[in-house]
């Protein structure tokens, strides 16, 4: 298994720690992100070069663009044309596709000529370009449109059904989210209607996505939770809320927040400023102006004396005291602190 690092700051530049706090990458960057799939991607000659778990930047050719790597390939642009590398850097698929999407189950969203088809990894169109738009396979299907109506197909490429929808998204558990007239509901396997769109779109969601079996659903500036077995589990009728982490999703009631469980009850009082996400069984709350982190229980594990914190992650949580970056352990131990 690969090893977990995390990012830290010294004099303005970025590297990457370990969890036992040993430094791995020193920090020699102006600008990285997070490791994802085994790789980082930083900036080098003013271009993000994927960098792996040993601090060694895939530089046989510098590209416009690198993507993500999924499924151990990872979609890249050199002018104005799309192609593939391997987690050597290596072109593996030529750059010859006008666009190109990740791949997803073996199979990846490419276009030529001006519609959308799928190649394998070998750089072979399995299903041909034919597609106005094409989403990624998930779970034996994807959304397409053809004709200027949106559908979905199975990995043969042949078309199950269409729909009247304006767009429809990828499935997950067993449904799908579309979207009519800005508003979202949720559509079945079979093409049966769940939910009729009736759902708000966040500015902030270029997707709907479920966690832990649940999505936010926003009505009339109240939030509640449908469920990814088609059903409106939790009516709207919060503040605000997050998603749903450790069985747990934080509230807002009369401004305070507190967590819920999947039956809607209250299982951590609305007692909170404010309240993040659970991770690894920590969740980060707020009170008199400070940032800790309690149990599932509702119970202090490190208590509120941080002015920002970030959820816990592979047992280390960032936190930030009179601005300086710091990673705490769950038994609050210092494992690194910026110098």
């Amino acid at each position: 298994m690969k090893e977990n690092l995390f990012k830290i700051r010294e004099n303005g530049k970025y590297g990457f720690i370990n969890a036992a706090g040993e430094v791995v990458i020193e920090p020699q960057y102006y600008e990285v992100e997070d490791f994802y799939n085994g790789f980082s991607r930083v900036r080098f000659n003013n271009r993000l070069v994927p960098m792996d778990s040993l601090g060694r930047l895939l530089m046989k050719h510098f590209f416009n663009y690198v993507g993500f790597f999924e499924e151990g390939f990872a979609r890249v642009q050199l002018v104005r044309r799309w192609g593939y590398i391997d987690q050597r850097g290596t072109i593996v698929i030529p750059i010859e596709f006008e666009q190109a999407g990740d791949f997803s189950e073996g199979l990846a969203a490419v276009q030529q000529d001006g519609r959308w088809g799928y190649i394998d990894m070998k750089g072979q169109f399995q299903i041909a370009a034919q597609f106005e738009e094409a989403s990624e396979f998930k779970q034996g299907l994807a959304a397409v449109a053809i004709d200027g109506q949106w559908g979905y197909i199975n990995k043969q490429g042949k078309l199950l059904f269409t729909t009247d929808f304006d767009t429809c998204q990828a499935f997950q558990g067993a449904v799908a989210p579309v979207i009519q007239h800005e508003k979202w509901g949720l559509l079945d396997r079979n093409g049966g209607i769940c939910l009729p769109p009736q759902f708000d779109i966040l500015e902030e969601e270029a997707s709907i996505d479920f966690f832990e079996g649940m999505a936010i659903a926003v009505q009339a500036d109240r939030y509640g939770f449908v469920s990814d077995t088609g059903s409106l589990s939790i009516p709207p009728q919060y503040s605000f809320a997050g998603d749903f982490g450790e069985g747990l999703a934080l509230v807002e009631i009369d401004e305070q927040f507190g967590y819920i469980n999947k039956q809607a009850k209250l299982v951590i009082p609305n007692i909170f400023e404010d309240a993040g996400v659970f991770s690894d069984g920590l969740g980060q709350v707020k009170v008199d102006n400070k940032w800790g982190f309690i149990n599932t229980d509702g119970k202090f594990v490190i208590l509120p004396n941080y002015e920002q914190v970030l959820p816990f992650r592979n047992g280390l949580s960032l936190m930030v005291r009179d601005e300086q970056w710091a990673y705490l352990n769950r038994f609050e131990e210092v494992v690194w602190t910026e110098q």
